[in-house]
């Protein structure tokens, strides 16, 4: 599973001209989702997140962490995470999970979040969809649970 994590001042995702989520301060995600991830990998990025210290402090340093600051999370599925790019000119997504398997991960990503107490947000999945953010920082950090043999 991989996570690219952009920290934000506000951040939303337009379906058919009709905003279907929307944040404040936090963090928009766009998850990619494997043919081999399972529940594990879900809850390994979910803390991962939840957990990251990225958020200034007092002092200007990177010291605090989501909750430290109210922060919420706008979630966008995002299968061209596993768009290989190293032959040819055109992406193979081989490796990225069919929709009835990826949805169900990314529903329980989501779950998992709003579980922590953190406020989510999400796009809708399987649609085209128009993402605006304004990147705080910049701070975008990239994020991948761990191989398993």
């Amino acid at each position: 599973m991989r996570a690219v994590v952009q920290r934000v001042s506000s951040a939303s995702v337009t379906v058919d001209n009709e905003i279907v989520g929307k944040i404040d301060r936090g963090y928009l995600v766009l998850l990619g989702i494997t043919t081999d991830d399972t529940h594990d990998d879900v809850n390994y990025l979910a803390n991962k997140i939840i957990g990251l210290r990225v958020f200034e402090d007092d002092e200007g340093k990177m010291n605090l962490a989501l909750g430290d600051v109210g922060g919420s999370v706008l979630a966008v599925s995002q299968f061209t995470l596993y768009g290989d790019c190293r032959k040819g000119r055109r992406p193979s997504f081989i490796e990225a999970a069919r929709p009835e398997q990826a949805k169900p991960l990314y529903e329980s990503f989501v779950a998992e979040l709003r579980a922590q107490g953190i406020r989510t947000e999400t796009g809708k999945f399987q649609e085209h969809m128009d993402v605006a953010l304004v990147n705080d920082g910049p701070v975008t950090l990239f994020l991948e649970s761990p191989k398993r043999s």
